[in-house]
């Protein structure tokens, strides 16, 4: 008798990296089983071959390109009520599953649950550094399960910047819109649309212990949209939809210098 389950891993599989095979490990590996599906808009041997070993179905995105585009053909692709898009850089604790379905059950109206993460930098996990820390500060107030409930928390908390790793995130697809990602941004397509759902009525659940493990390299996008000033502009278009234009333009100047974070040889201080 087959398992009728209710959680979807969406893999958005790009190129040829050379981490995906690790991240698909890590979802075989959960210790409650998933729906596993990968997504890719660039078919090529390596990714079908992947998806046969693994007898994960591969749909193509056909479709306009661009992550943003990606990851809204991925989340349409789940059928399960809860959803989590995972970076085919990443990889999660076998735990994930697990614990992100208990913490959401136990909400009573969750719109995205997410976690704590740690960094992998050339090979090595890094736990903390200045970056993690002031995330994990800024996420203290979720902590407290009444206050998940709360828009004006999870606003003010965004108001100040993304602390939110969008690998980490699954969705409760039962109380979220068909689409959650706008067109448009390349940098800041996460923090958009935790702006925009921050509006709804429900809950930011978040579990403050190490499930998801985010990998920065030089190949990634994130330092690519880095490289070539993107990112500042959009980080002032969000400030903007929180602050003045003055206090935008005072606290996007300050934030970009977080953006330092993302290059190789900074961020495994203790």
């Amino acid at each position: 008798m087959s398992t009728v389950r209710e959680h979807t891993y969406i893999i958005c599989a790009y190129e040829e990296s050379p981490f995906l095979e690790e991240c698909i490990q890590s979802l075989v590996k959960q210790t409650v089983g998933s729906e596993l599906i990968m997504v890719t808009s660039t078919l090529n041997g390596y990714i079908c071959g992947l998806a046969d070993k693994y007898e994960i179905p591969l749909r193509i995105n056909t479709g306009d390109k661009g992550i943003v585009q990606d990851w809204n053909f991925a989340y349409k692709q789940a059928d399960t009520k809860y959803a989590t898009i995972a970076h085919q850089d990443d990889i999660y604790s076998k735990y994930y599953t697990e614990i992100m379905l208990k913490e959401m059950k136990q909400a009573e109206h969750p719109l995205i649950g997410f976690t704590d993460y740690a960094e992998i930098r050339q090979g090595k996990i890094v736990k903390n550094n200045t970056m993690l820390k002031i995330k994990r500060l800024m996420l203290l107030p979720l902590t407290v399960r009444y206050l998940q409930k709360s828009k004006f928390v999870r606003r003010r908390i965004l108001s100040f910047g993304n602390p939110i790793c969008c690998p980490s995130v699954t969705f409760c697809k039962d109380n979220l819109p068909d689409t959650v990602f706008l067109v448009g941004f390349r940098s800041d397509e996460d923090w958009q649309a935790w702006e925009k759902l921050s509006r709804r009525k429900g809950d930011y659940v978040y579990c403050s212990r190490i499930l998801t493990y985010h990998r920065i390299h030089e190949e990634s996008a994130t330092t690519a949209i880095i490289g070539d000033q993107i990112r500042s502009k959009e980080d002032y278009e969000m400030f903007r939809r929180f602050w003045p234009e003055c206090i935008a333009k005072f606290l996007a100047k300050f934030y970009s210098k977080s953006e330092k974070s993302n290059s190789l040889d900074m961020g495994n201080n203790k």
